[in-house]
């Protein structure tokens, strides 16, 4: 009965088409058109056809810069050769008859779209302002052909009386301040009979009119008479007289000039508080139900000159002033600086005519055609309009019928917007269902992190929102940029494309993201991003998006995608392809810039793809740049299909057939065949590839052994060849490598551009269904049963025996689990040369050991080394490791293939100690006289300097104990040694008990007198703690790092008396010889206990006795 082990090897094919890989944009013939870059040339492009031809249009929107910015769009011909564009002129003619057109940075071009009409486009200003007396409105303008339409255009500013209520007291000087203040705020109205009317009524103890009302009817005029207005003079001030006169009985009535419905405003200048404030109430109140608006201005010059508080002059007049009063009160230092905030209260009462309730801007600053799109169903334009309701933004929905402008509260729930600037209407488009168009819109600032909205209108005109996304980073401008996308081209959208190009990663870098989002019934779902550039780089991917109905001509629409700050500000295109609903994230290429032209700056700002420009059937892609729009011609498809055969299809690996360098092995021959299809169906072939065939396809590292060669031993090869529609094929020879197989199938659901096919490989074993072994592993380790780890020892080895005592065990390995303070070093192979392989990984501490692959037979036993090496950086009381072996075979007593061993480890301190001393050797003069009164050191005797130095060695050490022993006295009694300093360095990592060891006697302080015995010392070879009485200091020496010196530095005093008062012969001068050494360690051992783990940090609790010994001995000389 024979039993087949399979596995398989797989075989995997990819080529590549010289100027197309896989690809049809051609870049090969791009032409390029050139415009005037600091005019932002090429800021939008748009494909365009008409009876006349076939055409780029390029917005300009800084045309006429550095005059002014009033934009243009710009026309460049498809067929013929020139490279240059002409400029269709259309910022002279962008004038509305019926107001104050303002055009000089309306940026016409800014905004470009295809219209429902096939040969008409329009483009926009959006900066495009009504003037209203010497206030400006931005509202925008959009051209249609000759067409020209404003939304939002407006009556300036509407009927509104003024009454100019100024103290003429006698406080008030200078005067000529007053004057040229009146004149800055009047230029600063619209002054008419139909716009803003005003009157100046002065005061001190009386009112009086300077002029009415209706006095004026031009700017001129009325500023003449202000700057003749002398000063009325008095010694009160009764302002709220004044206010009360302005009110009732003159400034406002019909007969001076006040218009019914006309808004009522009253300025009020002066410089102190009124002798009539009891009217204030009444006088206040009435102003109020008349619906009033007052400005009060405080004058604080004549206070400030006199040095009197100006607190109460504050109160009345904000009492005096509408609220909220930050917006309506104003003061000032002194007359000269009324002049400063002429201009501000010019603006706030501009406010008031612009909004009609002094409150925030609504409409005026719209900027209408920020962005368009033109719908389907409904044959109207969407307008983006990002200045409306204080840059909350809005949507206008137009017809040449109407334009439907939504109020404030249409988006403001959803917006969430609290000031933050939302810009709504920064991108729009339409999304379908099939039976319903909804509408998209854009609002990148919203939250700070972006939103994109979906609404409807509803049977009441209005917007109903159906659902909106939220970008996940602040600042990324997602919504920018909006791309819907009917992949199978069914009618219904399948995706929007939201461009996020202002996403930072985690390198800081402004990448750029796009979003794939779902459609389903008004409904956006997540569906992923698309992948683009790398994070290293600023690119700004997803700045322009472009759905494209074909390129590769499969039957789905495509996407291009600007990256224009890639690749150093050149700019990146991409290029992504649909796939049923769905599109594929990864790019199918990828074109620079810099490869077409290499002074393109920002390649990719712009794009649109959605014409066949020279008639091939395939539609072309148009780039806009910094000056410049390359237009890039698609190109046919070669579609090129591949299949593999195998020759014999199964193969058994343990049957060698074929010779490989001297040896034998498996083999068999693979053909693989190649034809192709053309899109359009016209061919261009044949078709030049180069193909790679990649054995073990599945194997991704280069550095994994395949389990097969070609005939280059390689298993990687490379070919050339020339396929038309007719098949060509090529034959290989493979020879199989003898490697270790888990069994596992491959899948070969690659994409199709990569085919990938499968050889069954097995292994044939006869007589048995199953394989049956008997197998037993044993270890040993190699070393004491305690492990001493230093950095010159720490190799740790295993000795592992496998022995099989039944049927072949296949595919055999002994499998390792190690400790964290353990690597894997080598092996040491058997002695039988049977082949043992191991390969370890680091990150899970295991490795893994094939022993005689493919099979271990019967009754065969292999012996070899495992050897791992310490890890320094990891200590660890144990090393432990865990052996296991494994086979395919089945074991009959699985359990003596397990082996676990845990060995003790200790590590060597690697401690040094050594010294230095100032004095070798000493001379014992006989005949000096001893001195009995010790006053200062030097009459004890010479000085004795040494110093100890303590060295860590490749392991930190926490704590040590140093303990120095020093001969004191002698055991008659007699002072040998005199401490009279020690310091340490480092001196926060070194401390010694020294209190009653440094100059014990005060000497210096206070006279000492000593005396000396006579005592014998001819018998003593050595003054050591054996035969003298020393004295201990013990020191402690804290966080020693590696490779780090520690010292302890003494200095000592020898008495001079002791070695006159010993018993010695008197006629031979004698040498007294000092020399240091090490004494005998103590019963601490060398290696270092490890202690426990705390906090995360492997702290080494050292104690060892390091004791060192001071000993003098006498010799005697012949002098």
């Amino acid at each position: 009965m024979t039993s087949h082990c399979m596995v398989s090897l797989s075989l995997s094919t990819g080529w590549s088409i010289p100027g197309s890989l896989s690809f049809n944009v051609g870049t090969a013939g791009a032409k390029v058109f050139s415009g005037p870059a600091v005019e932002e040339f090429g800021h939008t492009v748009q494909q365009f056809r008409n009876h006349q031809g076939k055409w780029l249009l390029v917005g300009s929107p800084w045309s006429g810069y550095n005059q002014d910015r009033k934009g243009d769009v710009y026309k460049c011909e498809i067929r013929g050769a020139s490279s240059g564009c002409q400029r269709l002129n259309l910022q002279n003619s962008v004038s509305i008859s019926t107001v104050s057109n303002v055009n000089v940075n309306m940026s016409l071009g800014l905004t470009l779209t295809r219209t429902a009409t096939e040969d008409t486009f329009m483009t926009c200003g959006p900066l495009w302002a009504q003037k209203c007396g010497s206030q400006y409105y931005y509202p925008g303008i959009c051209a249609e052909n000759s067409l020209l339409f404003s939304p939002l255009i407006k009556t300036c500013g509407g009927p509104m009386d003024i009454a100019i209520v100024l103290d003429g007291s006698n406080s008030i000087y200078p005067w000529p301040p007053v004057v040229a203040f009146l004149k800055k705020l009047l230029e600063n109205l619209d002054i008419g009979p139909d716009n803003t009317q005003v009157s100046i009524i002065q005061y001190a103890v009386d009112p009086a009119f300077e002029f009415h009302l209706d006095s004026h009817k031009t700017k001129d005029s009325i500023i003449a008479a202000a700057a003749k207005i002398p000063q009325k003079s008095g010694l009160e001030t009764n302002t709220f007289r004044a206010i009360e006169f302005a009110r009732c009985v003159s400034a406002f009535l019909p007969t001076n000039g006040a218009r019914p419905g006309a808004s009522k405003v009253m300025v009020v200048v002066t410089d102190g508080e009124s002798h009539d404030k009891g009217l204030k109430d009444d006088v206040i109140g009435k102003c109020e139900q008349e619906k009033i608006t007052r400005f009060g201005i405080a004058v604080l010059g004549y206070y400030i000159r006199n040095d009197i508080d100006t607190k109460n002059l504050i109160a009345e007049i904000k009492s005096i002033a509408s609220t909220p009063t930050d917006r309506y009160f104003f003061n000032v230092s002194a007359e000269e600086a009324l002049l400063e905030i002429a201009g501000t209260l010019g603006d706030r009462i501009f406010n008031i005519e612009g909004t009609g309730k002094g409150g925030d801007f609504q409409m005026e600053m719209s900027q209408v055609g920020f962005s368009a799109h033109q719908t389907k169903k409904q044959n109207m334009m969407m307008l983006g309009a990002v200045g409306a309701y204080g840059w909350s933004g809005t949507v206008v929905h137009y017809t040449p019928q109407k334009s439907d402008i939504f109020p404030k509260t249409a988006f403001e729930n959803i917006l969430e917007d609290r000031n933050h600037s939302s810009l709504l209407g920064y991108s729009v488009t339409t999304l379908n269902d099939g039976s319903m168009e909804y509408y998209v819109a854009g609002a990148p600032r919203s939250n700070h992190t972006g939103q994109v909205i979906v609404y409807i209108i509803n049977s009441k005109g209005q917007p109903t929102v159906i659902d909106s996304q939220r970008g996940d980073q602040i600042g990324s401008y997602y919504g920018s940029v909006l791309c819907p996308l009917d992949v199978d081209k069914d009618g219904v959208s399948d995706i929007l494309l939201v461009g996020a190009p202002m996403f930072m990663n985690e390198q800081k870098k402004e990448t750029g993201k796009v979003y794939l989002l779902s459609f389903t019934k008004g409904i956006l779902s997540d569906q992923g991003i698309l992948k683009g550039p790398s994070p290293a780089d600023n690119a700004r991917f997803g700045m322009s998006i472009s759905a494209v109905p074909d390129l590769n001509m499969d039957g789905y629409s495509d996407v291009v995608v600007g990256a224009p700050l890639e690749d150093n500000n050149r700019g990146v295109i991409y290029v992504f392809n649909g796939d049923k609903k769905k599109l594929r994230t990864q790019c199918s290429q990828k074109i620079l810039g810099s490869q077409l032209d290499p002074a393109l700056k920002y390649f990719g700002r712009s794009l649109d793809a959605n014409s066949d420009l020279n008639d091939d059937t395939i539609p072309d892609v148009s780039v806009g740049a910094y000056g410049k729009v390359v237009q890039l011609w698609s190109r046919g498809l070669a579609v090129v299909t591949m299949r593999a055969n195998f020759n014999p299809d199964k193969i058994n690996i343990l049957s060698k057939t074929c010779r490989v360098s001297g040896r034998l092995v498996s083999c068999f021959n693979t053909t693989v065949c190649f034809s192709s299809t053309f899109r359009p169906k016209i061919p261009v072939g044949p078709v030049a590839l180069r193909y790679n065939l990649t054995l073990d396809a599945d194997l991704q590292s280069s550095r994994v052994t395949s389990r097969g060669q070609f005939s280059n031993l390689e298993r990687v090869l490379q070919r050339d060849i020339r396929v038309s529609t007719g098949e060509v094929c090529d034959t290989y020879e493979v020879f199989v490598q003898v490697k270790r197989d888990n069994m596992n199938w491959f899948d070969d659901g690659l994409l199709n551009e990569v085919p990938t096919h499968i050889l069954q490989v097995y292994f044939n074993i006869h007589s048995y269904p199953l394989c049956i072994v008997l197998s037993k592993m044993s270890v040993v380790f190699c070393s004491s049963s305690k492990m001493l780890v230093s950095f010159k020892n720490k190799r740790l080895s295993f000795t592992v025996s496998v022995t099989n005592k039944k049927e072949n065990a296949y595919n055999t390995r002994v499998m390792a689990t190690y400790s964290k303070n353990l690597f894997y070093a080598s092996i040491t192979p058997p002695s039988d040369e049977t082949e043992v392989k191991c390969s370890s990984t680091r990150e899970t501490r295991s490795l893994s050991c094939q022993v005689g692959y493919p099979a271990l037979r019967k009754n065969q036993e292999v012996t070899f080394l495992i050897n791992f090496d310490f890890n320094l950086n990891q200590l660890q009381t144990e090393a432990d490791v865990s052996f296991e072996a494994l086979s395919d075979s089945t074991e009959v007593n699985p359990s003596d293939n397990q082996a676990s061993i845990s060995i003790p480890v200790h590590y060597d301190s690697e401690i040094a100690l050594s010294r230095e001393a100032n004095l070798n050797f000493y001379v014992v003069d006989m005949d000096n006289e001893v001195k009995t009164t010790v006053n200062t050191f030097n009459d004890i005797g010479p000085e004795l300097k040494f110093s100890l130095k303590v060295s860590t060695g490749n392991f930190p050490v926490n704590i040590a104990y140093l303990t120095v022993s020093l001969p004191s006295y002698t055991a008659g009694g007699n002072p040998l040694l005199y401490v009279t300093g020690v310091n340490t360095a480092p001196a926060g990592d070194v401390s010694c008990e020294v209190d009653s060891l440094v100059n014990p006697l005060k000497i210096s302080e206070k006279p000492y007198t000593s005396s000396f015995s006579k005592e014998n010392l001819m018998g003593t070879e050595e003054l050591n703690c054996k035969t003298a009485k020393c004295q201990p200091m013990k020191c402690v020496l804290k966080d020693m790092g590696m490779m780090s010196d520690f010292f302890v530095n003494m200095t000592t005093r020898i008495w001079n008396g002791t070695f006159a008062a010993v018993s010695i012969d008197r006629q031979i001068n004698l040498f007294l010889i000092i020399y240091i050494k090490p004494g005998m360690k103590g019963e601490i051992p060398v290696g270092v206990i490890v202690g426990s783990v705390i906090g995360g940090l492997l702290l080494l609790a050292l104690v060892i006795g390091l004791l060192w010994k001071v000993c003098a001995s006498l010799l005697h000389f012949m002098m």
